[in-house]
C-alpha cells in the first residue's frame, strides 16, 4: 500500500489505497504524527502494510513542505521503504495532461508549469498570454491527492525516484529579506 502525505497547504491530507482524508489542524507540526497514525488505523491498515510513502514537495507553505518531507523520510527510513516526492504540478497534470497549471502564490504572481514548460513563477501579464498555448488552465481549484498513488507507483516502477527535495520556485521570505553583512 502507498501512503500519500500532503502538508503543503492549510490542512493535513492523506491518501491510502482508495481512502482520502483532510484534517483541519491548528499546528501541522504537532498534529501530523497523531493524525497520520489515526488515518492508517481508520483505513484498517498497519505501518507494516505500507510499501512506499509519497509526499507533496510543493509549491506551497515553506514550513509545511519541509515538515512533510522530514516526516515522510523519517517514517520511510524506519520502515525501510522508499519515499517519493511529488509536486502539485504532477498532481494537476495527472488529471489533465493538456493543461496549463497556474497556482496563485499569494504574492501577486503565480507558480506555473505544463507539459513542455518547466515549473516557474510568472506575472499575471505573461500568464494571460502563455496559458493560451494549452487547451485549458487549472490550478484555481485544489488538486486531487488521490492521483498521487498512480504517480508514486509509476516512479517506483520506472526507477525514477530521485532525492525528495522541496519544490521551491523562489527564495523564502527570510532569504529575500536577508541583509548583507
Amino acid at each position: 500500500m502507498i501512503l500519500i502525505i500532503n502538508t503543503s497547504g492549510a490542512n493535513l491530507e492523506f491518501v491510502l489505497d482508495t481512502q482520502y482524508k483532510s484534517v483541519q489542524v491548528e499546528k501541522q507540526s504537532v498534529a501530523l504524527p497523531t493524525e497520520c497514525e489515526k488515518f492508517i488505523t481508520e483505513c484498517g491498515a498497519k505501518w507494516s502494510n505500507i510499501t512506499a510513502i509519497g509526499v507533496v514537495t510543493g509549491p506551497g507553505s515553506f514550513t509545511g513542505i519541509r515538515l512533510g518531507i522530514a516526516y515522510a523520510k523519517g517514517i520511510a527510513m524506519g520502515l525501510n521503504i522508499p519515499v517519493v516526492g511529488i509536486n502539485a504540478f504532477e498532481l494537476y497534470l495527472a488529471a489533465t495532461p493538456d493543461a496549463f497549471v497556474a497556482i496563485d502564490s499569494g504574492r501577486g504572481d503565480f507558480f506555473v508549469a505544463a507539459n513542455g514548460l518547466e515549473p516557474q513563477t510568472m506575472e499575471i501579464e505573461e500568464l494571460e498570454t502563455k496559458q493560451m498555448e494549452w487547451a485549458r488552465t487549472v490550478g484555481h481549484k485544489p488538486f486531487d491527492l488521490r492521483n498521487g498513488i498512480k504517480i508514486v507507483a509509476e516512479k517506483i516502477k520506472a526507477g525514477t525516484i530521485g532525492p525528495t527535495v522541496p519544490t521551491y520556485l523562489r527564495p523564502s521570505y527570510a532569504e529575500q529579506n536577508k541583509k548583507g553583512n
